[in-house]
């Protein structure tokens, strides 16, 4: 067996991606995701692969299913049941006294300024969350025994009214585990089939409210990814599949689909990490070790920020008003893609997103949607190949798409093509607003960074939205449009393991702090165990998270591998100042320390994917240059004839000069007037921007 497949399911397209280990060819498809169904075009885009292989084989050898070596797979599923509230039928389980708190939340609204905000509706509803008799104190001391028969009360009350799902979170579980633990074995025995969360398995942590929201969530939808990835594995084993599948989780990392099973919540960014994870890993290797990707897709635009070549990391996010916890990489999402709607507001305002053409019916161009779009945008202003995409396997109607555009103009009382271009000065605003957050708002400045693009459109955006931040230098890998499926076929195995235990971080802690870090690292062994990693492919990073006594909020810092001695924990500490004073502007020499929640990450390695080197081809890049096409660019008053080069027939050393057109199979690139561009010896184009600006009358 010598193939690697990793498939990542978009909201538009569904992406495959093959590397054969013995030629080291890597082989890319796109097909149109069935949101329907995602296995079926999953299925579909990997046959379609093994087909386009075999027919590249010298011999013609047909490629099968059984030569699949490894499967990765990143999947949106549990997040779009989340989004669109399909998951299952879900009941609680917590403490007396804490029925109501996932209502209650932290008393706050959700936005500050406005007084008839909602905050979002409980997964499980009122009549299903029941209370226990029993009680933690804080310190892990057990007040009040649990009462089974309370338990089992419940358990019928739950099972009479049809949940699909029960959480359970009780009061300092993260402390004590031996109540959840007991109430898991009653409700096995009393409710079959039921899929039940524990709050002590999925979040080991405190603040209750949090840890409450988390489990909940893992709980409702459960059941649904549960059955998605069973699905898939039947349905992937019936067409010759050997191979353990795997599915991405939002950390970056790979596990198998039943290991994902039992923690979904950690899927929720499934889909972009890995596109975050390759990117890293392939611009490190170019000399970019600091980059900001941008994954710009049919329906979202996701982007994050990678330091040193390492990814950012954090602990949570907040879901559509739904706090979740767990570690994931530092992605934020906004409603801007190449499906997204534009519309004018009641005050004659174009706005763009986040509502989506998705797959079905798709931007007008595709043939069935009415509304205009990103895409439809970028098809009248000739961005984008306004007869056909995909490499001539999808055909575009620019009839369809300067319709839908034209409708929106009438509205706004402006041009065609004006309305087009403003289309896409919005999206880009909303986009750059994106990178603000992750960059600005967590005290790094975009100008330092290189802007990563990939997604089927983010190329075609690049170059204008680094711009609108000051960004000088754009590097687009090879295959911008699969670069998430890429990433599944460079990345390892990963765990996370955590415990919240609030005590000073200092020299005379170091001894408990170290026995703390063996706990978490014989479960990291297990895991490692369980997971059939060879020993010399095992390795682990710690994390603290320190806080000075008495504030609220922690901030992660990095603890070396050895014995924590004094010394140790001195470095650490000087760690946390620096990176204090870096996020607020001061620290507090003297201060006591505290530590919230030691973390161990355990990180397994697999084969990975390499990228081929090509031989340098020289400056000249005629031999790419494959026709010339009218494009529309402000900067130049309006349409313009623009060279267009096919980017398979560049080679390393080539050199393009803006305004140019690039097109792939997958994406699309865009060069405006005076920017460069240059093949560098990995095959990524890196681009040079200029600052020019729009004319004056282009902007009214």
């Amino acid at each position: 067996m010598t193939l690697r497949i990793g498939v990542d399911t978009g909201g538009t397209f569904t992406d495959v991606v093959a590397f054969d280990e013995e030629s080291g060819g890597i082989h890319v498809r796109k097909v149109s995701s069935t949101p329907d169904d995602p296995g079926r075009a999953i299925v579909d885009g990997v046959q379609e692969i093994l087909r386009q292989m075999g027919g590249a084989d010298q011999e013609g050898a047909e490629r099968t299913m059984a030569e699949v070596a490894y499967f990765a797979h990143g999947t949106t599923v549990g997040t779009n049941a989340l989004l669109t509230q399909r998951g299952a039928r879900t009941g609680v389980i917590t403490t007396r006294g804490f029925r109501d708190l996932l209502e209650l939340g932290r008393g706050r609204r959700p936005r500050l300024y406005d007084l008839q905000a909602d905050k979002p509706v409980p997964f499980a509803p009122r009549d299903l969350r029941l209370e226990m008799t029993e009680r933690v104190r804080h310190d892990g001391r057990v007040e009040t025994p649990l009462d089974e028969q309370d338990v089992r009360t419940a358990a019928k009350t739950l099972r009479e009214r049809d949940v699909q799902a029960v959480a359970v979170c009780l009061l300092y579980s993260f402390l004590h585990p031996a109540h959840e633990e007991r109430i898991g074995e009653i409700l096995a025995e009393e409710l079959p089939g039921v899929h039940v969360s524990l709050s002590s398995r999925v979040l080991p942590e405190f603040r209750e409210y949090e840890r409450l929201s988390t489990v909940a969530t893992n709980a409702y939808v459960g059941p649904v990814v549960s059955a998605y990835l069973a699905r898939l594995r039947q349905r992937l084993a019936a067409c010759g599949l050997g191979a353990v599948p795997h599915v991405t989780q939002s950390n970056g990392g790979i596990i198998p689909f039943e290991a994902a099973e039992e923690f979904p919540v950690r899927m929720v960014l499934s889909g972009p990490s890995t596109g975050v994870v390759g990117a890293a890993g392939i611009c490190l290797a170019a000399g970019h070790p600091d980059i900001i990707t941008f994954d710009m897709g049919g329906t979202s635009s996701d982007v994050s920020l990678v330091r040193d070549g390492v990814p950012k990391v954090t602990t949570g996010m907040e879901l559509d008003g739904r706090p979740i916890r767990t570690p994931m990489l530092d992605i934020h999402t906004v409603g801007a893609g190449g499906g997204s709607l534009a519309r004018v507001d009641a005050g004659g305002h174009l706005k763009v997103g986040p509502a989506s053409a998705g797959a079905d019916p798709g931007p007008a161009c595709y043939g069935k949607g009415t509304e205009a779009s990103v895409t439809d945008a970028n098809v009248v202003l000739h961005t984008l190949n306004p007869t056909e995409l995909l490499g001539g396997r999808m055909s575009v109607d620019e009839g369809a798409a300067r319709a839908a555009v034209g409708r929106l103009a009438e509205r706004a009382g402006l041009g065609i093509e004006e309305t087009a271009q403003g289309i896409l000065r919005v999206v880009t605003a909303n986009m750059a607003r994106a990178i603000r957050v992750i960059s600005v708002q967590r005290g790094y400045d975009p100008r330092d960074y290189a802007l990563v693009p990939f997604g089927g459109a983010g190329p075609l955006h690049a170059s204008r939205l680094a711009r609108e931040l000051g960004m000088r230098t754009v590097v687009v890998p090879p295959t911008p449009g699969a670069q998430s499926a890429l990433g599944l076929l460079m990345t390892d195995v990963r765990a996370d393991f955590s415990r919240t235990r609030i005590q000073p971080f200092a020299a005379a802690s170091a001894a408990r702090l170290g026995e703390l870090y063996g706990e978490l690292a014989a479960e990291a062994a297990t895991w490692f165990e369980s997971e059939e990693v060879a020993p010399g492919d095992r390795s682990t990073q710690r994390t603290a998270e320190l806080r000075y006594a008495g504030q609220n909020y922690e901030i992660p810092v990095p603890v070396p591998e050895g014995p924590l001695d004094g010394d140790a924990v001195g470095a650490v500490l000087e760690s946390f100042s620096t990176e204090h004073r870096r996020l607020y502007g001061y620290d507090s020499p003297g201060e006591p320390v505290e530590a919230v929640t030691l973390r161990v990450r355990a990180v397994g390695s697999v084969p990975q994917a390499e990228l081929p080197r090509e031989q340098p081809g020289g400056a000249e890049a005629s031999a790419s240059r494959t026709g010339v096409r009218e494009v529309h660019l402000p900067e130049l008053g309006g349409f313009t004839p623009v060279p267009v080069h096919s980017r398979e027939l560049m080679r390393p050393g080539n050199r393009v000069e803006g305004p140019a057109v690039i097109e792939q199979m997958d994406t699309t690139t865009v060069l405006l007037p005076g920017d460069l561009l240059t093949v560098d010896a990995h095959s990524n184009l890196v681009i040079e921007l200029s600052e020019l600006t729009e004319p004056a009358a282009a902007r009214r």
